[in-house]
């Protein structure tokens, strides 16, 4: 029951990036792509029906954390305490520029809520890939599962260094960028898809400018990461299965440069097997660990020693599948409802 919680867990994850990463991509390439208010009008119009409903499935993959792998949510949510109220502070941010920005008719008004919007969702993209760096390279748990990390250190990875590891070193901003990329151009590909006229021509034009630079940091993230995490090289040596998880990315990372449909589907849908083979693919890599020591391996926390009780998964497993459910017919219903192309 464990493994099946630590996968449903992560594909949930892998379904909030997907989701929420078009939107929050949408703030990334905000003033790249709109230059007018209407212009401006049309890219927020084209997530406004469903970036709220989106951000739910960040507060239901932490509901199903804490029941799952209570000690996991517990120590992490306690070790990250700082950055976990940035990343609030910059959904409430975010979320209230969205709605604030239409109320005054004002250009002053208007110019600081789209600041604000722009902002935000690109720092939620850096801090949302500092923290999977975090998880994959891991942190110095004690024989308590508890840690504490500072902003920043010296830069370095191992907790060894002259002042030990920090949130932020070298490997977790290179995974902080390559998140910031991957969003700006999965949003970038939504707008695309929602958009018409010059906004879609930019977006195109950004899609195709960043592509190679995203392919860059893909190839230099998949390489830092087996060295700095030695469990990745074990778990696909022990089941070479899993290369099916990294081999989905290529393919998703390819269909993202295709041309051959003006409607942009195929790349936003290959965008989003992107997203989801690069996620699942670090979750197989990790496992048994939900969050590897830095220091002693035998301090990690692992899928049986953070895991609620068997019987408690199983019961849990029970109203999950029909809550999921219907969450996923209502998201259907919804984004059917709102198919095509944004009219202002």
């Amino acid at each position: 029951m464990e493994t099946i919680w630590f996968c449903l867990v992560a594909v949930m994850i892998a379904g909030y990036v997907v989701l929420d990463g078009f939107d929050l991509g949408a703030g990334v390439i905000y003033f790249f792509v709109a230059k007018t208010d209407e212009e401006r009008r049309a890219v927020l119009g084209s997530i406004g029906p469903v970036w709220d409903g989106n951000e739910v499935w960040l507060l239901a993959g932490g509901g199903t954390l804490y029941f799952a792998f209570p000690a996991l949510y517990a120590s992490g949510f306690s070790g990250f305490y700082l950055p976990l109220m940035i990343i609030l502070w910059l959904l409430i941010l975010r979320g209230i520029s969205i709605e604030f920005r239409n109320h005054i008719q004002s250009a002053v008004w208007q110019s600081l809520w789209d600041a604000v919007f722009a902002g935000a969702s690109a720092l939620l993209a850096i801090f949302f890939g500092a923290a999977l760096g975090n998880v994959v390279r891991g942190v110095p748990l004690d024989r308590a599962g508890e840690f504490f990390l500072p902003l920043w250190t010296d830069f370095t990875v191992r907790s060894g260094g002259s002042e030990g590891a920090g949130i932020l070193d070298w490997y977790t901003i290179m995974v902080a960028v390559a998140a910031l990329l991957t969003i700006g151009v999965h949003g970038a590909l939504w707008v695309v898809l929602k958009t018409e006229g010059a906004v879609e021509r930019r977006a195109r034009d950004f899609v195709r400018r960043l592509w190679w630079a995203l392919l860059i940091m893909v190839v230099a993230i998949t390489a830092a990461s087996f060295y700095v995490q030695p469990q990745l090289g074990r778990s696909f040596s022990a089941r070479a299965w899993g290369y099916v998880f990294p081999l989905v990315a290529i393919l998703g990372l390819a269909g993202m440069r295709g041309k051959g449909s003006r409607s942009g589907l195929p790349a936003f849908l290959s965008s989003c097997v992107f997203i989801v083979g690069m996620m699942t693919a670090a979750a197989f890599g990790v496992y048994p660990y939900v969050l590897p020591s830095s220091g002693d391996p035998a301090l990690s926390m692992t899928v049986f020693n953070a895991g609620a009780p068997p019987y408690s998964l199983r019961v849990g497993l029970m109203w999950f599948i029909p809550g999921m459910l219907l969450a996923a017919g209502y998201f259907t219903y919804t984004y059917r409802s709102f198919a095509g192309k944004v009219k202002l």
